[in-house]
Order: C-alpha cells, then structure tokens, then sequence
C-alpha cells in the first residue's frame, strides 16, 4: 500500500507536517495499491481519478518523499512534477519509484498545483 497526501500546498512547507512519527496529515490521505515500477505519470492519473482538483488542464502535481534520516529525523526530497492532463508530457512522467528510490515506509506528498 503506497499511502499519498495530497494537498494544495507547497512542497516545502510542509515538513513540519511529519515532524512528529504518527501525527501525519491523514486528513487527504490517499492510499494506492502499486508496484515499485509504478511511473509518477500513473500515480497522477490514480490520483485524478478521486481528486477533483488534480484534473485541470494546466494543474501539476509535485511529488516529495518523506523518510528519516540516519538521524531519525524526517527529511523531504523532491523527485518530480507532471502535469494533471494526460496530454501534457513532461520530463519526470516516466520515473519510477524504485528509480527514484523510494522504499516501504516512505510517504509520499503531493501538491497539487492549480
């Protein structure tokens, strides 16, 4: 299970967001059934699929990994941006999350951009 949060928001203010192990933001909370080949362009068109917001035209989404540190101490790592039309191609719709090296027990933000 790959658990999204997705919000309208920039990626980097919200790592205060997981500061604290337990209290991350659920409120949007989507949660994915996907494989390590999964592509950011196939999240975004899952992601479109329950997001009204995440289908415009001219909206992004801009992915971020969460995880901690050697320190226990969450950190965010931008991978990717794609835009929410199919139509629309860009650079990082291909990557993959294992490319992107992300492992079970990372989070992954969204921010949806309009």
């Amino acid at each position: 299970v790959l658990t999204l949060l997705p919000c309208l928001s920039y990626l980097s203010s919200r790592l205060e967001d997981y500061a604290k192990r337990g209290n991350e933001p659920i409120e949007d909370e989507v949660q994915i059934y996907t494989w390590p080949d999964a592509t950011l362009r196939e999240l975004a068109d899952l992601i479109a699929e329950v997001r009204l917001d995440a289908r415009g035209r001219h909206t992004r989404l801009g992915f971020a990994f969460v995880y901690p540190d050697r320190r226990g101490v969450n950190v965010m790592k931008v991978v990717g941006e794609v835009f929410a039309a199919p139509d629309r191609r860009g650079p990082d719709d291909d990557k993959q999350l294992h490319q992107l090296q992300f492992q079970t027990g990372d989070f992954l933000d969204v921010a949806i951009y309009a």
